[in-house]
């Protein structure tokens, strides 16, 4: 073998062992941000999970303090976002049909707008509302957020939905149809915002289909028994996603128009 053939086999070995090395390197920093991703989180929450024995679903939840709120638009899936939290409202197409207002601020758009998540489209809904001035919540069932009962217009949000009157076995399926929930009697995914008489909001959904009466059901049965709660449904089926460290539901990986973050 001449000296030059020696010389460049000799360098091309050095060059394929440093982009190998590379490579390797590239590779570990890949696997120690994947598995770092989590740490890199707020984990300003508790984890539950629950298997309802009444109804035979499971009920994965989030409890959050209500300052760790941000109520955000969206145009992808939930999983797409390196947040932890869950969907949001109704919304078509690029319109939030849902109110969704940090203060008097909507999600998207200017107040007063259409599809901004300023309104409750078409009916009066149950809205979930945080009161950041009196530190309590309540469900209001209104048509826009300038109806919202609130101490001061720039410290609360409010999350659209449908009313859930977990207090009232009687009739809460009477005020549930008056405000249209979708698809109550059929198997779907399900979720929902729930928040107890200690001060924790509860971001809730489910895998398992499962009709309306048996997801509140669950969520009597499972989510702070021992406590007065009260909450609203969330869109539900492809639209029910979920984040955690411990847990992602992915629905079927719609794209949403309005996410619930915990930060």
């Amino acid at each position: 073998m001449s000296r030059n053939n020696w010389l460049h086999r000799t360098v091309r070995h050095r060059i394929a062992a440093a982009l190998a090395a590379a490579i390797l390197l590239a590779c570990a920093v890949l696997a120690m941000l994947f598995w770092a991703k989590d740490s890199l989180l707020p984990h300003n929450y508790a984890y539950l999970a629950h298997h309802s024995k009444e109804t035979g679903i499971t009920l994965h939840a989030l409890a959050v303090q209500p300052e760790q709120i941000e109520l955000r638009s969206a145009d992808r899936p939930l999983r797409d976002y390196r947040v932890y939290g869950m969907n949001g409202g109704f919304f078509y197409q690029d319109g939030v049909l849902s109110i969704a207002v940090n203060g008097d601020v909507p999600v998207q758009g200017q107040p007063g707008g259409y599809g901004t998540g300023w309104f409750n489209a078409k009916y009066a809904r149950g809205t979930l509302v945080w009161d950041a001035v009196t530190e309590r919540f309540s469900v209001q069932v209104v048509s826009s957020a300038t109806e919202l009962e609130v101490t001061d217009r720039n410290r609360y949000f409010a999350q659209g939905g449908i009313s859930m009157n977990l207090g009232d076995e009687d009739g809460w399926e009477a005020a549930m149809e008056l405000e249209h929930l979708p698809y109550p009697d059929e198997k779907r995914l399900r979720s929902g915002l729930v928040y107890d008489d200690s001060g924790l909001l509860w971001l809730i959904a489910t895998p398992d289909r499962c009709t309306a009466k048996e997801f509140r059901a669950a969520i009597v049965e499972g989510i702070a028994p021992d406590r007065a709660k009260e909450g609203i449904f969330l869109d539900g089926d492809g639209s029910s996603q979920l984040n955690s460290a411990e847990i992602f539901l992915y629905g079927d990986a719609r794209e949403l128009r309005q996410i619930i973050v915990i930060h």
